[in-house]
């Protein structure tokens, strides 16, 4: 992972989280994992999210595009983050 110069390292905790995250399904899609970790604020590692490339980065889908599939699974970043809690501590 390239770790970008405006944030200070992940310590080992947050690193384990991540891991964990990056191998789970899609929080939106379901797609099989492994998975991106989304950061819903620059920096807060254990608030992450697990997307596909396409609900992640993709032009029309993705969080960072038009954000399509979010609005027809009618989920945000807050829903989704419940969403990733309840998986992790079910």
């Amino acid at each position: 992972m390239m770790q970008s110069k405006n944030k200070k390292p992940m310590t080992a905790a947050e690193r384990r989280h991540v891991d964990r995250i990056k191998g789970m399904d899609c929080i939106v899609c379901g797609h099989a994992g492994p998975s991106d970790a989304h950061e819903i604020v620059q920096g807060a590692w254990f608030t992450s999210l697990p997307l596909c490339r396409d609900c992640h980065t993709g032009s029309h889908n993705g969080i960072h595009g038009e954000k399509r599939i979010w609005a027809v699974m009618k989920l945000d970043e807050l829903g989704a983050l419940n969403r990733t809690l309840g998986r992790l501590l079910t």
